[in-house]
């Protein structure tokens, strides 16, 4: 056995010994291990800012209210609710079981495995650890290997804090971990945030266990454009939504759907937004994320051979860096159109009719987020009930997934299952159902022998 696989092998079977004692279900126990995640990213929060620049160059505000700032609001929701969470639920119970009464329990699932991404690398760990702790079960962290300080400080806070038997984290590249967990152990759950690809392998793997997975994957998500809206604030809040993060974001807004009849009126306004949001040499501006690595940037640069540019389309090997960019004249069959971005380049295309808009949507169907401008009502109520996406947003854009009451989670390819907030307790917790039936006295008809006079009562109870 390598050094790895004996590192892994004692992360898992202690947190099974732990678990398995019934060390994580009392509500004092998870109470006392949510306010001492929170202390602890307290305690280390500029390191955190500091890590997610040096591997992003992350400006400070994202870094706050999208990594940090996120998971303080999914702590301080769960600390305030658990009791209730907990507590049993009753539902009603049909005639026919008289005397009866019926409950559902929520009770911890086990090991937990929880693998993260790049792009938010801290916050896409700790949010579902917030779900896992609130639901009583032990975890294994697994981040990211292409955000190395990142993923240092998430090691060494979680070491300071908890109990190498209750939460650890492993460490190394994901192609060489990620097998060793999932095939050799069967974990109670697996949270997985990345690529479509990679969801297929871990899904795939997690099946010889038949462990329940959550994938929160990503897809093409769209960004609508009515004629019918205000364009100075849509423009706006979608140039924000599109370039934070460089773009680097599962539901940033993949491109531009915006009627013909608006088109350059639009355009002219995010061209104004961009100018003044990152300035006129965007390489240098302290306000704009960095592409994560060689690899995604020279994919990025790729994408710029297509269509036509119309703003933008510089960029910075050295710093990584690439120029918000605006680019019409895209088919449908161009990969650009094809692939999921990941970047600060947005595809613009027009349509006529609302019909159309679906039409195009369906190429890449089932995006994770879609984004509708529009004062119609009518015209909202159509894209929402038209379109099959896991979430999103009118008048607005990324911004549905920092509410912590909302479900978040894919629908088809970009995504199985939803977290934050409850649903976060409730996906890493089997929903146990129990039926009480008195003794006090018992109803002979339910038994054999059967006769006509117990199946004519059987049909008044059960039409």
């Amino acid at each position: 056995m390598s050094e790895s696989e004996s590192i892994i092998e004692q992360a898992f079977q202690s947190k099974r010994s732990y678990f398995d004692n019934g060390s994580t279900h009392a509500y004092a126990f998870r109470i006392i291990q949510l306010k001492k995640l929170k202390q602890a990213i307290q305690l280390h929060e500029n390191e955190i800012i500091s890590a997610l620049y040096d591997d992003l160059h992350k400006p400070v505000f994202e870094a706050y209210t999208s990594e940090v700032g996120m998971v303080y609001e999914e702590i301080n929701l769960a600390i305030r609710h658990l009791k209730k969470w907990m507590t049993p639920t009753k539902v009603k119970t049909p005639l026919v079981l008289f005397p009866s009464s019926s409950k559902i329990i929520f009770e911890p699932l086990g090991v937990v495995l929880i693998i993260g991404p790049w792009n938010y690398p801290f916050q896409l760990i700790f949010s579902p650890l917030v779900g896992a702790i609130a639901a009583g079960n032990t975890a294994i962290l697994k981040p990211s290997a292409n955000t190395k300080h990142t993923a240092a400080i998430i090691e060494k806070l979680i070491n300071e804090t908890f109990e190498a038997k209750y939460i650890s984290v492993v460490t190394g590249p994901g192609a060489m971990i990620g097998p060793m967990l999932i095939e050799k152990y069967r974990f109670d759950h697996i949270f997985f945030t990345g690529s479509q690809d990679i969801g297929k392998q871990i899904m795939s793997m997690a099946a010889q266990h038949l462990t329940p997975v959550t994938l929160e994957l990503g897809g093409k998500s769209p960004a609508i454009v009515d004629r019918n809206t205000n364009l100075k604030i849509a423009a706006k809040r979608l140039t924000w939504a599109k370039f934070f993060n460089a773009g680097q974001t599962c539901v940033a807004p993949d491109y531009l759907l915006v009627h013909e009849s608006v088109k350059e009126a639009f355009l002219k306004e995010v061209k104004k937004n961009i100018l003044e949001f990152y300035g006129d040499k965007p390489e240098d501006s302290p306000h704009i994320t960095h592409i994560i690595n060689d690899k995604r940037f020279d994919k990025l640069v790729g994408y710029l051979t297509q269509g036509n540019i119309l703003h933008g389309g510089h960029y910075n090997k050295e710093k990584r860096v690439i120029e918000p960019t605006l680019i019409d004249g895209v088919s449908l069959d161009d990969t650009i159109m094809k692939e999921e971005i990941f970047g600060p380049i947005l595809p613009v295309l027009t349509y006529k009719s609302k019909d159309e808009i679906v039409e195009i949507v369906r190429k890449n169907r089932y995006p994770l987020a879609c984004y509708i401008f529009s004062s119609d009502k009518q015209f909202q109520h159509f894209i929402i009930n038209r379109i099959e996406f896991g979430g999103g947003a009118i008048n607005n854009a990324l911004l549905h997934l920092t509410n912590p009451n909302l479900p978040f989670g894919g629908i088809g390819n970009s995504g199985i299952g939803n977290y934050h907030g409850k649903r976060s307790f409730e996906v890493m917790s089997h929903a146990k159902s129990i039926l009480t039936t008195s003794t006090l006295f018992d109803l002979n008809f339910i038994y054999a022998p059967y006769n006509a006079f117990k199946m004519k009562w059987a049909r008044k109870f059960l039409k």
